[in-house]
């Protein structure tokens, strides 16, 4: 006889299973769920009965019939619970209030300046606060925070090392989860842009994809056979900080001629103050400035197309994917990177690792990372040991 406590795990396996046909395939009956995962009529139609009673799907009435009785359709409730997920930028904080579907109901930003890792958590938990005051009532209340980071961490939530940041082993999970004691998630921001889009975007159909984050620094995160690659210790997608100048500038991680020293917005900014003389000159601004036609501004996107090129060279022959994604803030700076940097790319990379590779801008801009933070937070929480009760929390 197998022990309790392997019973109890496959009974946990098997819920998991049928809500996610659930979620994935509203509306369903139990007969279809029962065909797709190979379970028996009778225990789909038991733990269905528990998901009900957890307020984690509903019945809507009866399908059409294939010949017997018409089905009793299935129908997944989003709004059971919800999420947050955040984008930590090192000069701004972008947050987003999500149902479990990751339908995004709610948007707040706001700036800092980085002083420390104390004003920066103040705006953070601000944040955090402004959206658990705008959640509407629900079973399950806020279920999870998930944050992207422009850094590594590890397993415990820990920032390990976010140059751009200036943090070094900062314990963020367990810091937010004693303030809010609601679970957190922290992940490299590049990752959850890359879930972001795999799950909502225009990654969606893609199998092998490799999200590029440009903000401050570069991030990427890479998809492969459909699930985030992260390396054998889980840091992988530092494509930032591989160098493109041998002997060029050093950078705040350690070495010299990193990508993202080139080919960032910081880089921008930094080349436009030069070129234009304008020492506060924002992203937003050298767009506008660009799409009136302003050749200086429209050089310097041409410049940064150019540099971007130089980094995606080495990610179309190492990986070979069918989609790069370019996110971020400078997704929005499409009609000027595209054209440039796909010559580029023609000149430059090899033929055939190119040959089906689509380059793309992403279409849902920063919000792919906030979505994909969400669906960390979201797929924590259907993992957890709470849908296993029977019933909603009391």
């Amino acid at each position: 006889m197998k022990p309790t406590g392997d019973l109890s795990l496959v009974k946990k396996i098997n819920k998991s299973l049928v809500l996610d046909f659930i979620r994935t395939h509203s509306p369903i009956s139990r007969a279809r769920i029962a065909e797709l995962s190979g379970l028996t009529k009778a225990t789909v139609s038991s733990l269905v009965n528990e998901l009900i009673e957890s307020h984690l799907t509903y019945e809507i009435g009866v399908g059409q019939s294939s010949g017997g009785r018409k089905p009793m359709m299935l129908l997944f409730n989003g709004k059971a619970g919800f999420a947050i997920g955040i984008d930590l930028g090192v000069n701004y904080i972008f947050t987003a209030l999500t149902d479990l579907n990751g339908t995004i109901l709610e948007e707040y930003r706001v700036s800092h300046r980085n002083e420390s890792v104390e004003q920066v958590f103040a705006k953070l938990t601000q944040s955090i606060r402004e959206m658990i005051s705008r959640a509407p009532e629900s079973t399950y209340g806020i279920v999870g925070i998930g944050i992207g980071i422009p850094g590594i961490s590890d397993e415990e939530g820990n920032v390990l090392f976010a140059p751009n940041l200036g943090w070094d082993h900062v314990p963020l999970q367990s810091m937010l989860e004693e303030a809010f004691d609601i679970p957190v998630v922290i992940d490299n921001e590049a990752n959850t842009g890359a879930v972001g889009e795999k799950q909502f975007g225009v990654g969606q159909s893609a199998s092998h994809l490799v999200y590029i984050s440009i903000g401050m620094g570069i991030g990427t995160g890479i998809i492969i056979n459909h699930e985030l690659y992260r390396g054998s210790s889980g840091f992988s997608g530092e494509l930032g900080h591989m160098s493109i100048h041998f002997d060029g500038r050093k950078c705040p991680c350690g070495n010299y001629g990193c990508w993202e020293l080139y080919a960032s917005e910081h880089a921008l900014l930094e080349q436009a103050r030069i070129v234009l003389g304008i020492e506060d000159i924002t992203v937003e601004a050298l767009l506008k400035l660009a799409d009136e036609g302003d050749a200086e501004a429209v050089r310097l996107f041409e410049r940064l197309a150019y540099y971007l090129s130089a980094g995606i060279v080495s990610i179309i022959n190492g990986f070979n994917p069918e989609s790069i994604i370019i996110g971020g803030r400078l997704a929005d700076a499409q009609k000027w990177l595209r054209g440039p940097m796909l010559e580029a790319l023609e000149k430059r990379s090899l033929p055939y690792p190119r040959a089906q590779l689509n380059v793309q801008f992403s279409e849902l801009g920063i919000r792919a990372t906030v979505l994909g933070a969400c669906s960390f937070a979201i797929t924590k929480f259907f993992a957890s040991a709470e849908l296993n009760r029977f019933g909603p929390p009391v």
